[in-house]
């Protein structure tokens, strides 16, 4: 229980941010992706899974769709990692928040730009967590007071 200085009795309370859920990183430079894992896990994302080319994130996929996904569009592997962000949709039964990440943001089709988020890189990682938190999915309570209130 935290105290402000001027009222010695009256407590303030902080509320924290919940928890992110499975994350996954889809990032070939192993310290970028280590940086942006580390930063979620922090936040509140668990579990946090690395996977440094397509190939590897669809084997993740098939076992779980996260619910945040931040993608290099650009992989030593391919360079449309956006498919994988439309596989995820199709896979999950609520789709994952997808970041692209790319020094090329004008490299993504639009269509594909419009599934998620895109970051250019160099990015900060603080950056990268506020517009987690402020694009997170908002539970089943949220989503239900939405639908009623009109607004979504």
């Amino acid at each position: 229980m935290l105290t402000t200085g001027q009222d010695q009795d009256k407590p303030v309370r902080r509320r924290r941010p919940g928890p992110l859920g499975r994350a996954l990183v889809v990032e070939d430079d192993g310290l970028i992706a280590t940086d942006i894992a580390e930063a979620l896990a922090e936040a509140g994302a668990s579990p946090v899974e690395i996977c440094a080319s397509i190939a590897h994130a669809m084997e993740r996929l098939e076992r779980a769709v996260p619910a945040l996904l931040i993608l290099d569009v650009h992989l030593a592997d391919r360079d449309d990692g956006w498919a994988l962000a439309e596989l995820a949709i199709q896979l999950g039964e609520s789709p994952p928040l997808i970041l692209f990440t790319t020094a090329t943001p004008d490299s993504i089709p639009q269509s594909a730009a419009e599934l998620g988020h895109v970051l250019a890189k160099p990015f900060r990682t603080e950056d990268l967590i506020a517009l987690v938190r402020r694009e997170k999915p908002r539970g089943l309570l949220g989503r239900i007071r939405n639908a009623l209130s009109g607004s979504d």
